[in-house]
C-alpha cells in the first residue's frame, strides 16, 4: 500500500476516508480529483458496501475498486475475463508503484506458486483472476486464507446469459456472496441494458448493492452510418480523408474479410496489422503490443480484439460489418476517443448485412429462446441503422438514458430525406405475395426487382413472371433504390428471409396493413446509393456491354473500377486481374456463392482464392 501524501493536499471539507482517498488518486495515479461519480463509488466501496457500476468506456472504471482496494488493505481480487486485459491492468499498476499479479493459465506452475505466495505474505494489494479459477478447490482455499479488502468483477455484463459477451464462467460469480460474505463486492461494466442490468444483480446477488450509473453519452464520438456498396473502397477513402496517419480500429466479421482489407489498406499505403482467433499467439501478442505502443497504425480485426484495450488515442472504429447488437457496436466504437478528443465511428451498412445476420440466426445453435433473444438484439441494432432521427438518441434510449439531439451524428448534420413508400412497398408485397399464394414461389430481392423493373432476363420469361399483374410496374425507382427500400422493410420487420442459402423473401404479419392501405409508410431515400451509382459512371466500351442488360451496366462499371484499383495497387496490366469477357460474364451471373464464382469462365483457383471474396461482395450490394 503505498504511503499517505500530506494532508494538505486533500479538500478540507472532505470526511478522514476521502481525505486518503484523494492523497491515494494523487499519489497513486497522478490525479487532483475524481471525476463524476468516481468519488462516491470509492466510497460507498472503502466503507465496505457492494456496488453496481455501469460507466462508458473510458470513464475511469478501474479508479473504483483499485482505490478501494488500497484504502481497505489486504488483497483486492479482481474477476478479469481476458489474460491480455489482466495484462495490461497489471503493468500499468506496477508503473504506478502498485504490488499487482495475475494468476492466469499464461504462467508456468513455479511462478503461479510464486504469486500465490506473495499474496499469502502481504506482498500484493491486487491480485487478478480469470472467473474459471473459481472452479478450482485450490484457488478457493488460497482466497480463504487471504485477508481480502473487496472482490471487483470486471466487465460484468459477461454473466448475462442473452448479453453479447456471455461468458458460462461468471455464472458461478454467486459464490463470492456466499463464501466471503462480508467482503465488499463492486461489478463494473460498459454496456448493460436494464435488462441485462437487472440479470447482473440477479446472478450475483447484488439486490443490496447502491447502483451507480453514469451517462453512456461520448459526445466526442460522431456517429456516421453509410450505404455500403465498395466498402473498402469507402473505407479507404474516409482514412485518407479523414484520417490520414492516425491509429484506427477496423471491425470485420471473418477472418479472411479481415486480411483481405488490412491488404488492402497496406497496398495503398495506410499501415494495417491484423488480429483473429486464427492467428498463432505469438503473431496476434505481438500485433496487439505493436498498435498500442506504435502511433498511426491500423487495427483490422474480428471482434475477438478489443476488450480492455486502454489506448487512448484512437481516433476512429469503423466496421464493415452490421454488428450483432447495439451492445456490442456500442463497446467496439467505445474504444475510440479515450482521450475525449473528437474521434469517429463509422459503419457501412447494406442489403446483405441484413439477410446474413437473419440468416445466421435462423441455422444457428440454440433453442428458440436463445435465438428471439438473438433477434431482438439485431432489431434493435437495424433500428438505429434505419432511424430517421438523431442516432445519439435511439443509442442512449438502448440502456434507458433519455437525451436530445446531439448535433454530432450523420442525421443530425446532415438529415435523411425522407419519402412516402407506402406504394413502392404495397407493389413489392403484391409481388411476393402473387408468386407464393398463387404459384408457391420464393424468391430473392434480384429477381423480385427485375420483376418491378420490367427486365426481360431468361429467368422472369422462363417462369413466366413477365405475365404476372405486377411486372413492370415499379420503374419510378431505380435497382439500388429498391435495393433500400427492402433492406428497410427487412429491418423495420416487414419482411423475412429464407434460413437457406437462396435467402428467398417473404412478408410478416406486420406487413399486411401496409399492403391493404390501412397504414402509411415513411422510409429514408438512399441518397448515397443514387449518388455513388452516379458518380461512377463513365466512358464504357459497347463491346464489352453489348449482351448485358441495361440494368447489370452499372454492375459491371463497379467491377471495372474494382479492377482497375487492384491492377494498379498491384503494378500490373488490369487484363491480368480479369479480362472484360469474364467481368461480363460474372455481371450476367451476378454469383452469390464461391461455388457459383468458380463456374464463370476465366475465374480459376488461384484467382478465386485471392479475389473471391472481393468480387461477391461487390455483387451482392449492386
Amino acid at each position: 500500500m503505498p504511503s499517505d501524501l500530506p494532508a494538505s493536499a486533500a479538500a478540507p471539507t472532505a470526511s478522514p476516508l476521502m481525505q486518503r482517498a484523494r492523497r491515494v488518486l494523487h499519489q497513486v495515479y497522478g490525479y487532483d480529483a475524481f471525476r463524476g461519480q468516481q468519488g462516491e463509488i470509492v466510497q460507498r466501496v472503502a466503507k465496505g458496501g457492494d456496488a453496481l457500476v455501469l460507466m462508458p468506456t473510458g470513464g475511469g472504471k478501474s479508479i473504483c475498486y483499485q482505490v478501494p482496494a488500497l484504502l481497505r488493505g489486504g488483497v483486492g481480487v479482481v474477476i478479469s475475463p481476458l489474460i491480455a486485459l489482466m495484462q495490461d491492468q497489471v503493468e500499468a499498476l506496477r508503473a504506478n508503484g502498485v504490488r499487482a499479479a495475475a494468476l492466469n493459465s499464461s504462467l508456468d506452475v513455479g511462478e503461479q506458486r510464486r504469486i500465490e505466495q506473495a499474496a499469502l505474505t502481504g506482498e500484493l494489494d491486487l491480485l487478478y483472476l480469470a472467473p474459471e479459477r473459481l472452479s478450482t478447490e485450490r484457488t478457493l482455499e488460497l482466497l480463504d486464507r487471504l485477508a481480502i479488502s473487496v472482490f471487483a468483477i470486471d466487465e460484468a455484463h459477461c454473466v448475462a446469459q442473452w448479453g453479447h459477451d456471455f461468458r458460462p464462467d461468471y455464472l458461478q460469480l454467486e459464490v463470492l456472496h456466499e463464501r466471503w460474505p462480508t467482503v465488499p463486492r463492486i461489478a463494473l461494466t460498459a454496456t448493460a441494458t436494464p435488462a441485462t442490468r437487472a440479470e447482473i444483480v440477479d446472478r450475483l446477488h447484488l439486490e443490496d448493492a447502491q447502483v451507480f450509473v453514469s451517462s453512456f453519452d461520448r459526445p466526442n464520438i460522431q456517429y456516421r452510418i453509410v450505404p455500403k456498396h465498395r466498402p473498402v473502397e469507402q473505407l479507404v477513402s474516409f482514412i485518407r480523408d479523414e484520417h490520414a496517419g492516425e491509429a484506427g480500429i477496423v471491425y470485420c466479421l471473418s477472418r479472411a474479410s479481415v486480411e483481405r482489407t488490412a491488404d488492402a489498406l497496406n497496398e495503398r499505403g495506410i499501415a494495417a496489422l491484423i488480429y483473429h482467433a486464427g492467428l498463432p499467439n505469438e503473431l496476434r501478442a505481438a500485433n496487439q503490443a505493436r498498435f498500442l505502443q506504435e502511433d498511426g497504425l491500423v487495427m483490422v480485426a474480428t471482434i475477438a480484439f478489443g476488450m480492455g484495450i486502454d489506448k487512448p488515442d484512437v481516433r476512429f472504429v469503423a466496421h464493415l460489418d452490421l454488428p450483432k447488437s447495439i451492445e456490442g457496436y456500442y463497446q467496439e466504437t467505445g474504444r475510440a476517443g479515450r482521450d475525449g478528443l473528437p474521434a469517429t465511428a463509422w459503419l457501412a451498412y447494406g442489403l446483405q448485412d441484413v439477410v446474413q445476420q437473419r440468416q445466421m440466426i435462423e441455422r444457428g445453435a440454440g433453442d428458440p429462446m436463445h435465438k428471439r433473444a438473438q433477434t431482438r438484439a439485431l432489431d434493435a441494432m437495424l433500428a438505429l441503422c434505419e432511424t430517421l432521427e438523431c442516432r445519439r438518441v435511439r443509442l442512449l434510449a438502448h440502456f434507458g438514458e433519455a437525451s436530445a439531439p446531439c448535433g454530432n451524428c450523420d442525421t443530425c448534420l446532415t438529415p435523411p430525406e425522407r419519402f412516402d413508400a407506402t406504394v413502392p412497398a404495397q407493389k413489392l408485397l403484391s409481388t411476393i405475395v402473387r408468386l407464393q399464394r398463387e404459384r408457391g414461389q420464393h424468391f430473392g430481392a434480384g429477381h423480385l426487382i427485375d420483376i418491378l423493373l420490367g427486365h426481360e432476363t431468361d429467368r422472369v420469361h422462363g417462369y413466366h413472371h413477365d405475365e404476372l399483374s405486377t411486372f413492370g410496374i415499379g420503374t419510378e425507382l431505380q435497382p439500388a433504390q429498391w435495393r433500400a427500400v427492402i433492406r428497410q422493410l427487412l429491418a423495420l420487420g416487414y419482411l423475412r428471409t429464407s434460413p437457406d442459402r437462396y435467402a428467398t423473401l417473404g412478408i410478416t404479419e406486420a406487413a399486411i396493413p401496409v399492403l391493404k392501405g390501412e397504414q402509411a409508410l415513411e422510409l429514408r431515400r438512399d441518397l448515397g446509393a443514387a449518388a455513388q451509382r452516379g458518380s461512377r459512371r463513365g466512358p464504357r466500351s459497347a463491346a464489352a456491354v453489348a449482351d448485358l442488360p441495361e440494368a447489370l451496366h452499372p454492375l459491371f462499371e463497379r467491377l471495372r473500377h474494382w479492377r482497375s484499383e487492384t491492377a494498379k495497387a498491384q503494378g500490373v496490366p488490369a487484363y491480368i486481374v480479369f479480362t472484360d469477357a469474364t467481368l461480363r460474364a460474372i455481371a450476367a451471373a451476378q454469383p452469390a456463392s464461391t461455388q457459383a464464382l468458380s463456374q464463370v469462365s476465366g475465374v480459376g483457383e488461384a484467382k478465386l482464392a485471392v479475389y473471391g471474396e472481393a468480387i461477391l461482395e461487390i455483387v451482392a450490394d449492386f
